[in-house]
């Protein structure tokens, strides 16, 4: 069994190495200072970093969508300044990496029709009440009179004795389920991980096991606390261009219709069989009860235009001194969600906090390390991937076509949307309690007076939101942290406050701007923050683990026994 398991890494990760000298899987105890870098706090000039925001926030990049003007401005952009700041190609003597991208811009009908067996007809505006899309890569996809199966969550969870498909069979038919899961619901934390959201409440898990299930059609009741993002995100995200990897099977294997519905709109529906979403969500808790029959319909048709192209993941990297084979990795996305001629007014989604600022602070630490008085005993690479708006999927080539073989991958540093609002007393972690890099978090933030902490959101999943999640699965140890809510000017009600704030008026809408009135001190404590993990990391031996019980855990330990 554990050969199988061994062989069955070694097929995931693209090939076996030799086994890491034992030295370099101990167990981090007490992360000691690091031997490459003196100046463990380096300056982020602020005014350096807020004038590279700028630009790749500016209207002429247009938005940074791939496939666009945009995307060639900015990866042309990147490569520049890492050229300049001395860095070397990170990709086989290029700096850049193909992923190769298929778009798919859809038009939909005006409406999902959904129909009870009385005779009642509903319409669902796209748009207003619905957004609906197919990733088949086909001209045409449609769902008609296609009967809708309430499947509570759509969750099947081994672990947490809860399978919402238990005596179904919804093949060719349509599910309609809740966005987060049980224990975000209940509050329970002996429920799935109670207010925290697991990856079984993520919509991307919710689409793939409808598909497993043979649904034809699969709708999320959207609900803002849940999803953690208001029906606008929804609306912004999920229309226009449309990016994928291209597959083997051009996406065949997903339900025909993919989709949003509002909360609304599932009660508008539900009323005409006598039902409410308030019912629908109270049964979705009781696991004898929770999956039904609806007794409606739905049909709504969708026509493609197709298109492929070769999107760009920018790779940089500083070789290491000693251990030039063992990396650490600082990774940030460049996308985002581009211009759309229909908006009335501003039409560009600048993307200035998301994500200008992460893109921005890779070119900053890269900078501070090269400033250094000696260069690193492990190697840098620095990432930049596209298409994070569109399912992480830049990310996810990467991790599937490593240009560094995984298990010679020490850890990572994920940078999504860069405080801009201050400095706070705490630093977030997205994940709390996931593995020994918060022990280096720790040790730096120590130096800033600042303490490390859960994120304040947790039931929003932003751990399955970025684009780190697509190492941890493959068992790299990556670490997710920003400012918390905590400011030095305001505290902590103020720091929520401008977060709520932040989410319902700019997140993943045109005034996503840059400010002049933005203040980078936070941002720039961040950055040294994890300039401080990385040169920890790249002057030691041994490789962070994975906490015990983590889910991440085995495959990691498989991969270093190579």
């Amino acid at each position: 069994m554990r050969y199988l398991l061994i062989v069955l890494v070694c097929a995931v990760l693209g090939g076996c190495e030799k086994s890491a000298p034992q030295e370099k899987q101990a167990a981090v105890t007490d992360p000691g200072p690091p031997a490459a870098a003196k100046n463990l706090h380096p300056d982020i000039d602020r005014d350096w970093l807020f004038s590279h925001i700028e630009i790749l926030s500016s209207d002429d990049f247009g938005g940074r969508a791939p496939a666009t003007p945009g995307e060639e401005k900015t990866i042309a952009y990147l490569r520049e300044q890492f050229a300049a700041l001395g860095l070397e190609p990170g990709h086989n003597g290029s700096f850049f990496q193909d992923v190769p991208l298929v778009t798919i811009t859809a038009t939909t009908d005006d409406a999902v029709r959904v129909n009870s067996k009385d005779g009642t007809s509903i319409e669902l505006p796209i748009g207003e009440d619905a957004v609906v899309w197919t990733k088949r890569v086909t001209p045409e996809a449609a769902i008609s009179d296609s009967d809708l199966v309430f499947v509570g969550y759509g969750i099947v969870a081994p672990e947490f004795e809860w399978d919402d498909y238990a005596g179904l069979d919804v093949s060719g038919k349509t599910v309609v389920m809740l966005v987060n899961d049980p224990g975000f619901a209940s509050q329970d934390p002996a429920l799935f991980k109670g207010n925290a959201m697991t990856y079984y409440g993520r919509w991307t898990y919710k689409f793939e096991e409808a598909a497993k299930q043979g649904a034809a059609g699969a709708l999320i009741i959207h609900e803002t606390p849940a999803a953690g993002y208001p029906w606008s995100v929804v609306q912004g995200s999920w229309t226009g261009a449309q990016h994928d990897l291209v597959t083997a099977d051009k996406n065949m294997s997903r339900a025909s219709i993919e989709g949003w519905i509002s909360s609304s709109a599932a009660d508008k529906m539900l009323q005409a069989v006598g039902s409410s979403y308030a019912q629908l969500k109270e049964e979705a808790l009781d696991r004898t009860m929770g999956s039904r029959e609806l007794g409606l319909s739905a049909s709504v048709a969708v026509r493609n235009s197709i298109s492929t192209s070769n999107s760009k993941n920018v790779l940089a990297k500083i070789p290491g001194t000693e251990r030039p084979d063992e990396y650490i990795l600082y990774m940030a996305h460049w996308d985002h969600l581009g211009t759309d001629p229909n908006l009335e007014g501003d039409q560009i989604y600048n993307g200035a906090v998301d994500n200008a600022t992460g893109t921005a602070g890779l070119l900053a630490i890269a900078r501070a390390f090269m400033q250094q008085p000696q260069k690193p005993r492990r190697s840098i690479m620095f990432v930049a991937v596209t298409a994070e708006e569109s399912g992480l999927l830049g990310s996810r080539h990467y991790a599937e076509n490593p240009p560094v073989p995984l298990n010679k991958t020490v850890a990572g540093v994920n940078m999504d949307a860069l405080h801009v609002t201050g400095p706070t007393r705490d630093v977030a972690v997205i994940g709390y309690g996931s593995s020994e890099l918060e022990k280096y978090l720790a040790k730096a933030a120590l130096q800033q007076n600042r303490t490390i902490g859960p994120e304040p959101t947790p039931e929003k999943g932003f751990f399955y939101r970025s684009d780190h999640f697509n190492l941890a699965k493959k068992g790299v140890p990556v670490l997710y942290a920003k400012s918390g809510v905590d400011l030095v000017d305001g505290g902590p009600e103020k720091g929520r406050a401008l977060q709520a704030e932040h989410i319902q008026k700019r997140y993943h809408k045109p005034a996503d701007e840059i400010n002049e009135n933005w203040n980078l001190t936070g941002s720039a404590e961040d950055l040294q923050l994890f300039f401080h993990v990385g040169s920890m990391l790249a002057g030691e031996k041994s490789f962070p683990q994975w906490y015990p019980g983590n889910e991440f855990k085995a495959l990691r330990d498989a991969s270093m026994m190579q």
